[in-house]
């Protein structure tokens, strides 16, 4: 009988081991957007390899190129709970503090890139980390990828200037953006990025201001889409990876720093990769036939300071004075 209690005790007690594993077990969603040939879906094996290979209980399943959405999509569906990590734009359409992640010409450089895109405490990431928590959301990293410009279909009128373009081209969802191309000359129509290859074929719009000369490659230029690129660097491409916020506080803190190392590393590897590789696909682009508008540095410096002048009270107005005085201390 006494054996008896003590195996049925044994047994219990292994039961409840058993379980107590299995409950810091988990398989993570992780879903990116960018296209297939992009190198952002590198990384995105990359994290999947470095969080399951550091043994902590964790199985990551990858849905790269958009499976589960558009980033707008996915920055909803991480804030229920159905996605647990993402790899995409966040755009400010839940809170207007986030137009600071349009903020045009806050930087103009890679060294300035990486002290405010990369810097944990810096004053962007600290206002993005605070914003996304109230949304639900985690921050696990910002990784700036580039200096955006305009995809079209051809070269505009005073292109290297702030005359009128008479060209009509795509904005996301952000007033920002929509006020800076209009500095710049443009005329802009918001539509998500799902939308911007049929109506740059269609003649709805004639370009769109959506990507840095690697994404204008491999997005545009490899599907015969448009035929110029404009490199203004009015904005940085900086994509975030976040976590869902319940699905980072089941996490165990073991877990916690598997997990945010991983993505630490990657937005590092993707801001190298970035600057690395940026003037290489201006040339690629040229070699598909794109014409790539030349500005010289005294032209971007003059839409710059035009933007900067028209563009910053706007955004004050939306974002509030406190948030652009704390990212001006900072730079």
């Amino acid at each position: 009988m006494t054996t008896l209690k003590n195996f049925a005790t044994a047994t219990a007690m292994g039961l409840c081991l058993t379980s107590t594993a299995f409950a810091d077990d988990i398989t993570l969603k992780l879903a990116g957007v960018v296209p297939v040939e992009h190198f952002g879906n590198e990384l995105l094996s990359q994290i999947e390899a470095d969080i399951e290979g550091a043994g902590v209980g964790i199985e990551v399943t990858v849905f790269p190129a958009g499976q589960l959405g558009s980033g707008e999509e996915l920055f909803e569906a991480a804030a229920r709970g159905n996605v647990d990590l993402v790899h995409a734009v966040v755009y400010a359409h839940n809170d207007p503090v986030l137009e600071i992640n349009s903020l045009p010409f806050l930087v103009s450089n890679w060294d300035e890139a990486e002290n405010v895109y990369l810097r944990k405490d810096s004053a962007f990431n600290t206002i993005f980390a605070e914003r996304l928590a109230a949304l639900d959301l985690h921050l696990l990293a910002n990784a700036p990828e580039g200096f955006v410009g305009v995809v079209a279909n051809s070269i505009p009128e005073d292109a290297a200037g702030t005359g009128d373009k008479d060209m009509n081209i795509r904005v996301w969802s952000s007033q920002v953006i929509k006020a800076t191309v209009e500095a710049i000359g443009f005329n802009a129509t918001t539509m998500n990025w799902g939308e911007i290859f049929p109506a740059i074929q269609s003649g709805t719009v004639d370009g769109a201001i959506c990507c840095t000369a690697q994404l204008a490659y491999s997005a545009f230029a490899t599907s015969n889409v448009g035929a110029a690129y404009l490199p203004y660097n009015a904005v940085v491409e900086n994509t975030t990876y976040y976590a869902s916020l319940d699905t980072w506080n089941e996490m165990t803190e073991e877990q916690q720093t598997v997990v945010q190392a991983a993505f630490d590393k990657a937005a590092t590897d993707y801001a190298a990769w970035g600057r690395n590789n940026e003037s290489s696909y201006l040339g690629k682009l040229t070699e598909m036939g794109y014409e790539v508008l030349e500005m010289s540095a005294e032209e971007r410096a003059a839409i710059a300071d035009k933007v900067r002048s028209d563009v910053w009270p706007q955004i004050a107005e939306i974002v509030g004075q406190d948030v652009i005085d704390a990212l001006k201390n900072d730079m």
